[in-house]
């Protein structure tokens, strides 16, 4: 199986080359627009500023060639926000798969951290389509996952499992051939890595 993972200006991608690689399989890292589209799957993950990372895609433009692409494509963390229409962070227009914009987590009360980080439960959406259900299966009755950001993308139409923290917000969400994870799958164990199963056996 050929997987690409697209390379830009995000930190944490080499912990998803890893988690790839203990699945026995070797990933390409690249920003070839030609590689990106002939490959089976693809990974677009990230830490970092959602404008920089604009900045970078539209300037090499991966924007576009993410956008088009046609095969089951996986966005993590950072990745899941610039697939959306416009993020706060930097005010700045996304890829524009899904119709939803970045906000910012003001925090309510003081136990309110910013940026969330550590460990949350994910809650399926009670409806969620056929596709969908293939990234999340075999997770168990409540899968904890790994968080760590400061933006979160509001519950929308393409929501297919949710967190709470400071609010109810997107864990996953899904369109066409796009799957998207708000926490970092590679870091959180046994359930992070049945994700990243269930999208390499799509």
């Amino acid at each position: 199986m050929n997987v690409a993972i697209v390379k830009y200006n995000a930190g944490n991608i080499y912990s998803v080359v890893n988690a790839i690689k203990r699945l026995g399989i070797i990933p390409i890292l690249t920003d070839s627009a030609d590689e990106l589209q002939n490959a089976d799957k693809v990974i677009f993950p990230g830490q970092g500023n959602a404008l920089e990372a604009m900045t970078y895609l539209k300037a090499h433009g991966l924007d576009k060639v993410i956008k088009n692409l046609r095969q089951p494509v996986l966005g993590i963390c950072v990745g899941q926000q610039l697939l959306c229409r416009h993020s706060e962070e930097g005010d700045v227009d996304c890829i524009g798969i899904f119709d939803a914009d970045v906000k910012r987590f003001q925090p309510t009360q003081h136990e309110d951290k910013v940026p969330a980080m550590g460990w949350e439960e994910i809650y399926m959406a009670d409806e969620k389509d056929d596709a969908a259900n293939v990234l999340l299966k075999d997770l168990g009755k409540h899968p904890y996952v790994y968080f760590v950001h400061s933006y979160y993308v509001p519950v929308c139409e393409n929501t297919i499992a949710t967190a709470d923290y400071i609010l109810p917000y997107s864990a996953c969400m899904h369109k066409g051939n796009f799957y998207t994870c708000q926490f970092h799958p590679e870091k959180s164990g046994d359930v992070g890595e049945q994700i990243l199963k269930n999208f390499l056996n799509m």
